[in-house]
């Protein structure tokens, strides 16, 4: 590729256009920031040296050029499929790929620490470059990376290309967004004043090199020639420099440039002539949430929402469209947006705190200790809970209910239904006694189901009839319909067993303890890591309460589950109806599982 001539690598950059437009669109996966950094990526792989110079691209999901040109664009029929490629950086894909990132803002810091790496081990000569979006630039991290990079003296070789495309998922909020326009303008006055563009050149009174980087922009990101110019220029520093440069998100591709939503960022499978969705989609947890909160925020002016760079994505669109003063999108600051949140509280607003269930981790320090520990009244509202699918071990949302366990006072819920969402949503903005949780699925909603009958909190959803109850199911939200085929499949086999859906799964009803005692075995089964979830919280319930009967919980195991279909992975883990009767069966029966089974790992 470095021996192609200007005309050989703008063709180039078009065939990688067209074949992204055509595979992605078959795929599903994420476009429109492939598209915008076509060029940006052939002219880092024509002036570094990778895998010798480490690129590394923050958050990874515009890494679909780097797997072209390193040699996997035969592989993209299976982008994100299971058994085929990550739509992510992956460290055994490739040796270009060294770090396996997908979370944002952490691309400064693994910057630093290789740089410090190389130093103290006398590789001289290596670089490290650091990509990284002005929408991974609003998050905490991503500054103290780069307040790191910058100790004077430190001469460490490092390029960080902040890729300025104004937008994450939405656009990029905050003072930050504002340098960068301010450079933008200043950079289009000075070439409209000559004859032609002006040089990138080293620029002082921006907040980089007031930081102690040297600064380099801004440059046109769809310049091959000038970005090649600027990263020499960069690379012959031998110290920390950023080099600003500027991109369209989802250039090149009509339906992609006009979407105001997201620049096509995250698609389904499309038709890649038109981009129109090639099935017509039903409506997702996500989307009875967005109406739910609507009609709540009609009845509750106290109640406001906080968002971390995707107002969209987590269905706040409706709210933000009828109540645009009561939604803060803080860009991608998971901690400060929970911090936040317990401010707006302590202020006598009820905010409700819309991410998606794998970021929830990044702020557990915030909501232990800023919201739980002063029992502030946040309710946190969990999107793409469970297994997520074609994203991978990464975005599967499965460590929240675990990880909740931790913290006291907080209750979490799991909604089985759209019906159950909207009860329970209601119910977690109406408690003014501390933290309320509600997951779900990234899922189409389904049809509800309803119960029996309401004991004590508990929606009863199937009876064993004239049969005597030996097999209590407790189904975790979704879970409640793998739990009644599966007790349907029991009860065609003699047994007879209830199917409990406790609405609220953290804390433990003490009315599920009473039922439990009333049945020979309990199963617990839940679409979250087995390690601290509800199953797990019973079993230490029911052992406190000195309960004989045995309770043994079903899930996800404690592994890093790859990506592939969202039915599939539960499938293959044992959360489907066939496999809890299986397992309810054998276990009445007094024979242990298979060790090898995944539901039980």
């Amino acid at each position: 590729m470095r021996g192609l001539d200007p005309g050989e690598i703008a063709e180039l950059c078009t065939q990688i256009r067209g074949f992204l437009i055509q595979k992605v669109c078959a795929t599903g996966g994420h476009l429109g920031g492939n598209l915008g950094v076509v060029e940006l990526t052939v002219a880092l792989h024509r002036a570094f040296d990778s895998p010798r110079d480490v690129l590394i691209f923050d958050t990874g999901h515009q890494t679909y050029v780097h797997k072209i040109l390193t040699g996997r664009g035969a592989d993209f029929d299976g982008l994100r499929q299971e058994g085929g490629l990550s739509g992510y950086p992956s460290r055994g894909e490739s040796a270009h790929d060294t770090v396996e990132n997908s979370h944002a803002s952490t691309a400064l810091s693994y910057a630093d620490g290789l740089a410090k790496a190389f130093a103290l081990r006398g590789e001289k000569g290596r670089r490290v470059v650091a990509v990284i979006g002005d929408g991974g630039m609003t998050g905490g991290l991503a500054w103290e990376g780069l307040n790191n990079l910058s100790v004077p003296g430190s001469g460490l070789p490092v390029v960080v290309v902040l890729n300025d495309n104004g937008r994450s998922y939405d656009p990029t909020v905050g003072g930050l967004a504002a340098h960068l326009g301010a450079l933008r303008r200043a950079r289009h006055e000075d070439a409209s004043t000559t004859e032609r563009s002006p040089a990138p050149r080293l620029v002082a009174n921006t907040v980089f090199e007031h930081l102690g980087l040297a600064y380099i922009g801004p440059v046109d990101g769809h310049d091959v020639a000038a970005l090649e110019s600027a990263f020499d220029h960069a690379g012959s520093l031998d110290r920390p420099v950023l080099v600003h440069v500027v991109t369209a998100k989802g250039r090149g591709y009509e339906p992609a440039e006009t979407d105001d939503a997201d620049r096509m960022h995250g698609i389904g499978i499309l038709d890649p002539a038109t981009g129109a969705a090639t099935a017509p989609g039903k409506s997702t947890w996500t989307d009875v949430f967005g109406d739910e909160i609507v009609r709540i925020g009609e009845r509750r002016a106290d109640v406001v929402c906080v968002t971390a760079a995707m107002s969209k994505p987590v269905g706040l669109g409706p709210f933000a469209r009828t109540f645009p003063d009561r939604v803060f999108d803080v860009g991608i600051a998971e901690q400060h947006a929970v911090c936040s949140a317990a401010g707006l509280a302590m202020g006598g607003l009820h905010p409700v705190v819309c991410l998606y269930a794998t970021f929830l981790g990044r702020a557990f320090d915030q909501v232990l200790m800023d919201v739980a520990l002063q029992r502030q009244p946040v309710t946190f509202v969990l999107d793409r809970a469970g297994i997520t699918g074609p994203d991978g071990a990464s975005h599967h949302g499965m460590w929240d209910t675990g990880i909740l366990s931790l913290v006291p006072g907080v209750r979490v819920a799991a909604p089985r239904d759209p019906a159950s969402l909207r009860e329970l949503l209601g119910e977690a903005v109406a408690d003014d006694r501390g933290p309320t949780v509600i997951r779900y699925p990234k899922a189409t909603a389904g049809q509800d189901i309803p119960a029996t009958r309401r004991v004590d909190g508990l929606d009863i959803l199937y009876d064993p009839g004239s049969r005597s109850p030996e097999v209590l199911l407790v189904a975790a939200g979704v879970m409640a319909g793998p739990c009644l085929e599966a007790a349907a499949l029991l009860r065609g086999s003699g047994i007879g067993a209830t199917v409990v859906d406790p609405r609220w799964i953290t804390p433990i009803n003490p009315a599920l303890i009473e039922l439990a005692a009333r049945h020979r075995l309990v199963v617990t089964v839940e679409d979250a890591a087995r390690t601290g979830g509800m199953g797990a919280l019973l079993v230490e319930a029911c052992a406190d309460a000195a309960l004989t009967t045995p309770v043994r919980p079903l899930g996800l195991p404690r592994a890093f589950i790859d990506h592939g279909g969202r039915g599939d992975l539960l499938a293959r883990h044992g959360l489907t109806g066939e496999r809890i009767a299986a397992a309810a069966a054998r276990l009445l029966a007094g024979s242990s599982d298979e060790p090898d089974d995944p539901a039980h790992e």
